[in-house]
């Protein structure tokens, strides 16, 4: 599971309050959520995922009412 540092990833972040991340192909909505929320302590809205090609999966993660995507991608250096 690492982040996504594109130019759209982190208009995303700006706008829509939404981190990037590439995780396995095996991984789960809801796992993916408990990981998020254990390693940087906030709340997840919702998981949107789509399935890339090179057999990954691209997980869009909303954060809740009161936390900001941009605290979060400052602490992975995203930003």
């Amino acid at each position: 599971m690492y982040p996504l540092a594109t130019e759209k990833a982190i208009g995303k972040v700006e706008k829509e309050n939404v981190i990037t991340y590439i995780v396995s192909n095996t991984a789960t909505k809801a796992s993916i959520k408990e990981e998020f929320e254990k390693a940087f302590e906030v709340k997840v809205s919702r998981v949107n995922t789509e399935n890339l090609p090179t057999n990954t999966k691209k997980a869009y993660i909303k954060l809740a009412k009161g936390f900001k995507a941009s605290d979060v991608a400052v602490k992975l250096k995203l930003v």
